[in-house]
């Protein structure tokens, strides 16, 4: 199970946000999560990464900011030529979308919290 590297955008350090427990949650079900942030914090352990690195073979990127705050990272995004995108509840980004499928990275509206209690991810 654990093959499918998620980099999580928008992970925060706050408990209550989607970002978090979804973080928690890939990581219970044993997949590789890289925490992308724009503010430094912990995830049930692990550092939220603020640098945004490179990364390899990245399988899934799910995404927790909306399309607006989205923009300045749509190239790193793409440069990280993952198998796929999530635009979880209020991420969804038709532009990033658009220019993803385009490359042959499959794009999905859906909740990864849903996805993985339903055997989806």
């Amino acid at each position: 199970m654990a093959s499918k590297k998620t980099a999580v955008l928008g992970a925060s350090p706050n408990p209550g946000r989607y970002s978090y427990i979804a973080t928690k949650m890939l990581t219970d079900y044993q997949y590789e999560v890289i925490p992308l942030g724009r503010r430094q914090g912990k995830i049930e352990g692990h550092d939220i990464i603020t640098d945004w690195p490179e990364a390899e073979d990245v399988h899934t990127v799910t995404m927790y900011m909306n399309a607006k705050h989205q923009e300045p990272f749509m190239d790193y995004v793409l440069g990280l030529e993952p198998e796929r995108i999530i635009f979880n509840p209020g991420a969804e980004n038709p532009a990033l979308a658009k220019v993803a499928r385009e490359k042959g990275i499959e794009t999905i509206n859906a909740c990864t919290l849903v996805m993985l209690r339903t055997d989806q991810y």
